[in-house]
C-alpha cells in the first residue's frame, strides 16, 4: 500500500460517498413531499416506473461528480444531465475524510480520469420505492478500469426507517476499493452447508424460477433492487443472488461486483462469465443474468440447468 497525498482513485471514492449521501438525502426530501412524479419508461410492454427521486439523485451525483473531475466518463440510468442545468443545491463537491484517510492499492495508483467509467444508478428498487418497501432502496456507484470494476458505493438512504425514532439518523453507505476491502457494513460470512437464495421480487418468471428451483433451496428471499440483494448476501443473509434473465443492466451490477470482490465474492453472468463493463458496447443489458455469491461460485454454476445457460446465450 502507498501512503501520502491521496491519489486519484481516493479522491473519487471520496467524492463518490460523499455524494451518494447527499443523494440519499434528496430522495428522503422527495418522499417526504408525498408527489413522486412517477412516470413509465418501459417500451416493452412491462411497467418500468421512474419518479422524481430517481431523476434528481442521477442529476446531483453526475453534475457533483464532473464539476470536480471533467474528464471522467460517467453513465447513468436515466436521461443524460448537462451541468450547466443543474441547480446549485444538488451539487456537492465535498469529500469523506474516511476514505482519503485510507492507502491506495499499488496496482492503482496510476489510475489517471480519463481512463474510468463511472456507472450510475440513481435508484435502485424504484418499484419498491414506489411501495414503499424502502429498505430495498439503494444508490449505486461503480467505478470500472479496463472494463473490470475496481470500486463501488452502495448507499441505502432508509436504513434504520423501520425503527426510526425522533432525532435518529436514517441511511447507511458501504464502499470498497479492490484490494483495499470494504467498509460501511459488518460482513458475515454465510454459514456452512446452508442454501439461501435471493432472487427478484417484481421481474420473475418460469425460467428464473427454474434456475432458483435448481439451487434445492432451503430458503428464497424474494427482493427488489440489485443492490439491495447484494446487501443480503454482504450481511450473510442470504448466500446466492440468481436472476437467469435478461434485464439487470451495468449500472446495477458494476458496484456490486466490486463490492461482492472486495470481500472475497465473485458475480458473473449465470454461466460463469465475468460482466465486461464497455462503455462503448451497444447495449447495456446483462444479457446472461446475474449470479452472485460469497463462496463456492463454481458450484452455483453448475446448478444452473444447461438448458438456461443455452438459451440465454442464444440471445446474444
Amino acid at each position: 500500500m502507498a501512503t501520502g497525498a491521496p491519489f486519484f482513485l481516493m479522491r473519487l471514492m471520496s467524492s463518490s460517498v460523499a455524494v451518494a449521501n447527499r443523494a440519499g438525502g434528496i430522495i428522503r426530501n422527495i418522499l417526504k413531499t408525498g408527489s413522486l412524479g412517477v412516470v413509465d419508461k418501459g417500451g416493452s410492454g412491462e411497467y418500468d416506473p421512474q419518479t422524481e427521486a430517481d431523476r434528481a439523485s442521477q442529476k446531483c451525483i453526475i453534475a457533483s461528480l464532473l464539476r470536480t473531475y471533467p474528464t471522467v466518463q460517467i453513465i447513468g440510468e436515466e436521461e443524460n444531465v448537462h451541468l450547466d442545468d443543474v441547480r446549485e443545491e444538488f451539487i456537492e463537491i465535498s469529500q469523506d475524510e474516511t476514505v482519503l484517510s485510507k492507502p491506495c492499492p499499488e496496482d492503482l495508483i496510476t489510475v489517471k480520469p480519463e481512463e474510468v467509467t463511472i456507472w450510475v444508478d440513481p435508484l435502485d428498487g424504484t418499484r419498491e420505492f414506489t411501495e414503499g418497501l424502502y429498505d430495498h432502496v439503494t444508490v449505486l456507484i461503480g467505478i470500472s478500469l479496463n472494463g473490470k470494476p475496481v470500486a463501488g458505493v452502495i448507499h441505502q438512504p432508509f436504513y434504520g426507517y423501520e425503527n426510526e425514532t425522533q432525532g435518529s439518523k436514517l441511511g447507511r453507505t458501504m464502499w470498497g476499493v479492490r484490494g483495499l476491502g470494504s467498509f460501511g457494513f459488518t460482513h458475515i460470512p454465510p454459514p456452512p452447508g446452508r442454501c439461501v437464495i435471493t432472487t427478484t421480487r417484481s421481474h420473475s418468471n418460469g425460467v428464473v424460477m427454474e434456475a432458483v428451483e435448481a439451487m434445492n433451496p432451503d430458503k428464497v428471499i424474494k427482493a427488489g433492487g440489485a443492490g439491495y440483494k447484494v446487501l443480503l448476501l454482504l450481511e450473510g443473509a442470504a448466500d446466492a443472488y440468481v436472476f437467469a434473465s435478461p434485464g439487470c443492466k451495468r449500472w446495477d451490477t458494476c458496484a456490486c461486483e466490486a463490492l461482492l470482490e472486495s470481500v472475497g465474492g465473485t458475480l458473473t453472468d449465470v454461466c460463469g462469465e465475468h460482466v465486461t463493463y464497455d462503455p462503448q458496447a451497444d447495449s447495456y443489458v446483462n444479457k446472461t443474468g446475474v449470479l452472485g455469491s460469497l463462496k463456492d461460485h463454481k458450484i452455483y454454476v453448475d446448478m444452473i440447468p444447461e438448458s438456461i445457460k443455452s438459451n440465454l446465450r442464444g440471445k446474444l
